[in-house]
């Protein structure tokens, strides 16, 4: 019996590759995306693939509703929650229905979809969902020097991280697993469709980001960064996490009292 998993955003870059992937896999699939040719193309391009394609946009409410009904009804074995808008810019330049959107796409949608998904998992027994953020989520600190201020997405990148962790822990014992996706740059129309010009940087193929996010899958990461060889680095980051989080007390820290 064939697997079954849903992709998000799966017109182009990740998400496309992630349906390629998984129909060259033998997974049925439910691809989702906003573009209709495009979803047909996919589908026409596989014909021994069983492909639902669904048109849905997940900026709104009747999109996620409209998905979420179907991450509920479906017995799938993957979810990937990878659409995703950029909208690089600093909040107080970011138009508010920007903002919205950006929200509703890469934090509203991925936790209704998950939530919707996880029961019939885990009454199975099984399943997987792959959140696809980015290592910009671990940019906060950076000078703005270093780093172009674009508040908003950092967040919601966040977000996947600290969400995808957090149900990590929740799910464990289960057979269900949960696992945060965080390339850094990748060769993709993303940032084209924002007026980007990234020819010149050094890219990461949308190919090779669903091979680690899979890999990273059977290997029990919750945290997948498919760009970094040292994986201490980022083991260090979730210690020091911990660290601050173990050290809160109910007194008041001395920086703070009156000199």
């Amino acid at each position: 019996m064939s697997k079954l998993a849903l992709v998000t955003g799966a017109t182009s870059g990740i998400g496309r590759a992630f349906a390629e992937r998984l129909a060259d896999d033998g997974h049925d699939l439910v691809v989702v995306g906003r573009r209709r040719d495009r979803l047909e193309e996919f589908a026409a391009a596989h014909p021994d693939t069983s492909v639902t394609a669904v048109e849905a946009d997940l900026a709104t409410d009747e999109g996620i509703d409209r998905v979420a009904a179907l991450c509920a009804s479906r017995p799938l074995d993957l979810l990937v929650n990878n659409a995703g808008v950029a909208h690089y810019m600093p909040l107080a330049e970011l138009p508010a229905a920007k903002a919205r959107e950006l929200v509703g796409v890469k934090v509203l949608a991925p936790t209704l979809l998950t939530r919707a998904a996880l029961p019939g998992m885990l009454e199975r027994g099984r399943g997987a969902v792959v959140n696809v953020a980015g290592m910009i989520a671990f940019s906060g600190p950076a000078p703005h020097s270093q780093m172009p201020r674009r508040a908003v997405y950092a967040g919601a990148l966040a977000h996947l991280v600290a969400m995808s962790q957090t149900l990590g822990a929740e799910l464990e014992g289960t057979g269900v697993r949960v696992e945060v996706l965080c390339p850094g740059v990748v060769a993709t129309e993303f940032h084209e469709r924002q007026g980007l010009d990234m020819s010149v940087v050094p890219r990461m193929s949308a190919e090779d980001v669903v091979t680690a996010g899979l890999r990273g899958l059977e290997l029990g990461e919750v945290v997948c960064a498919p760009g970094v060889e040292d994986a201490a680095l980022l083991d260090a980051v979730f210690a020091a996490d911990l660290a601050a989080f173990a050290g809160q007390s109910p007194n008041l820290a001395g920086r703070y009292l009156a000199a």
